[in-house]
């Protein structure tokens, strides 16, 4: 036989033309072979399908998002999205980074699953997400560990560089020591960024280090300028609003962008991935050529994956039938010229797939009501306390002022309208622990306590009442890791995350419904946002504005400085 598959009488996407041309196709070890007229192909394979009509895409290609963030083990989430016509990724592991170090990285890459999905990796370039000084995580990145990944063939990009004040301020930080090191051992390779809210001549600067792609949330005002400097898009869900996409649209920008997922938890990966992106483009107004395209030829481009992301003789024979175009109805997956239903069929999942001591990560003795007296610098009877407003529709903050009540040196911040928002180094190194107030769309009763806490993954404890804080707190430190929810002196809503605090080993279906009921839980305690757990995992994340906290206390981001709970006035 000349080919091992042709399918029939099918409408295939051409990414050079952009359109559908009605086609016969032909695949011969896992790769396109011939693309031909209907029933004008001149070669015989041992199965022939009749597409009847259907549409022949490429597989999705997904370039910026991180497999933790589904709060599952790689196998799991390939089985996963696969079903969804996502055949290859472009991981950042810098959430297991920051808990292992590079221990942690190669344990993610060397869980393998390419008869699923191929997993690509970005080295983790920010671990911690700042420095040392300003966060303490479990484990750091420096030039060593990244010229050690550099051999690895499934690196393909520098993961997203968040210390911006570092990169562009001190040509000795880490980060610069890093990136130079790339462009004399690997100077082809791409470096990914992260820069929200960074304009004028800082963008500048930034990009000319040689950071050109990023992936945080946008406005039509940092698109225009950022792609006018030659950076690459890269378009998550919370940048595709009306505004943003009817500008990408009308400005014919298509080259300069991809669609990624960046964060998709588990309960939201139970019902669709990069698919449902592309959904929602078409829906949003973009045809569903371009839609198409987004997600499989750019990304494909800017990751210089040249053999994948277009139906073409040699590229690799990853591609989905849809049996409905718009509404992007998947009939069928291909990874490499194999259905992938034949491939997934019996496939066993070991329970333990990881190191012993990644099950032991959290390193606190219990907590007590003690433990969340906050002191102040004098015994005053009013403190003008700085807080940290949260809102609905972003994981941005914003910071405000307010008057609390103090009595022998503590804060009275439980009869105030405000949460304590507390943060406990958890990994031994030096039992630091910060405190905060949170206002606005959080809690207004009951408390929540997380290992899941970006990026450093401390314990993070959000509540009103210290009994609920303490309980939560207590849950999360027994169970190696977790997130609860407690209110009224009972636990209404737990999550076990036992590798390193921030994974679960659960099948991903059990795993989404205990998520589920975390969201709810939260809901129900007046945690109101489109995203409430993420919103909650990144009030401790010092590199996303305005004001954060970790276990040294709180951040101004935009500064980069620590700046005190309590604020002097005259």
């Amino acid at each position: 036989m000349d080919a091992e598959l042709i399918i029939k009488h099918v409408q295939v996407f051409n990414a050079y033309f952009k359109k559908f041309f009605y086609r016969d196709v032909a695949v011969a070890d896992g790769k396109f072979l011939h693309i031909s007229e209907v029933d004008d192909m001149p070669l015989k394979a041992a199965t022939v399908i009749d597409g009847s009509g259907k549409y022949l895409i490429p597989g999705f290609i997904d370039i910026h998002m991180h497999i933790e963030s589904s709060m599952t083990t790689p196998i799991q989430f390939a089985q996963a999205v696969v079903t969804q016509g996502v055949t290859t990724v472009v991981a950042d592991p810098h959430e297991m980074a920051n808990v292992f170090g590079l221990e942690g990285i190669e344990a993610m890459m060397d869980i393998k699953c390419s008869e699923l999905i191929d997993i690509f990796y970005g080295i983790p370039s920010s671990v911690p997400s700042t420095s040392l000084a300003m966060e303490t995580s479990g484990g750091s990145i420096g030039v060593l560990e990244v010229e050690r990944l550099l051999s690895r063939d499934d690196v393909l990009c520098l993961g997203e560089v968040m210390n911006f004040k570092d990169l562009v301020q001190n040509r000795d930080s880490t980060i610069n020591q890093i990136i130079r090191l790339i462009k004399a051992k690997k100077p082809e390779l791409v470096i990914e960024g992260h820069c929200p809210r960074i304009s004028g001549l800082d963008l500048s600067k930034y990009i000319g280090t040689g950071v050109d792609g990023d992936h945080t949330q946008q406005t039509v005002k940092s698109l225009e300028e950022k792609i006018q400097n030659g950076m690459f898009m890269e378009i998550q869900e919370k940048s595709m609003n009306k505004e943003n996409m009817d500008y990408l649209v009308a400005n014919n920008l298509y080259e300069h962008f991809a669609l990624v997922t960046d964060d998709v938890m588990a309960d939201k990966l139970v019902e669709g991935h990069l698919n449902s992106l592309v959904k929602k483009a078409v829906q949003m107004g973009m045809t569903p050529e371009m839609a198409i395209y987004v997600s499989t030829y750019t990304p494909a481009r800017r990751m210089k994956l040249l053999d994948r992301g277009s139906i073409a003789p040699g590229k690799v024979a990853d591609f989905i039938l849809l049996s409905e175009l718009e509404d992007v109805v998947i009939d069928a997956v291909y990874k490499g010229g194999v259905k992938v239903e034949e491939k997934t069929a019996g496939r066993a999942d070991p329970q333990q797939r990881f190191p012993a001591h990644f099950y032991q990560s959290i390193k606190l003795p219990k907590l007590s009501a003690a433990d969340f007296i906050v002191k102040t610098p004098d015994h005053k009877a009013k403190m003008f306390c700085r807080i940290m407003n949260v809102q609905a529709d972003s994981t941005f903050t914003e910071e405000s002022f307010a008057w609390l009540g103090a009595e022998q040196g503590h804060l009275l911040w439980q009869s105030s309208k405000y949460c304590l928002l507390s943060i406990f180094e958890r990994y031994g190194k030096n039992n630091n622990r910060a405190y905060g107030l949170a206002g606005g769309d959080v809690l207004q009763r009951g408390a929540v306590a997380s290992s899941y806490a970006h990026d450093s993954h401390n314990l993070l404890v959000l509540g009103k009442n210290t009994e609920d804080m303490v309980l939560a707190a207590n849950w999360v430190i027994e169970q190696q890791g977790g997130i609860c929810v407690a209110e009224q002196g009972r636990m209404i809503a737990a999550l076990e995350l036992p590798v390193g605090g921030i994974l679960s080993e659960e099948p991903l279906a059990r795993l989404a419904e205990k998520l589920k009921g975390i969201r709810q839980a939260l809901k129900g305690l007046g945690y109101h946002h489109h995203n409430e757990i993420m919103s909650l995992s990144t009030l401790s994340l010092p590199v996303s504005p305005a004001l954060k906290i970790s276990d040294r206390g709180l951040i101004n981001v935009n500064d980069q400085e620590i700046v005190s709970l309590f604020v002097e006035t005259k």
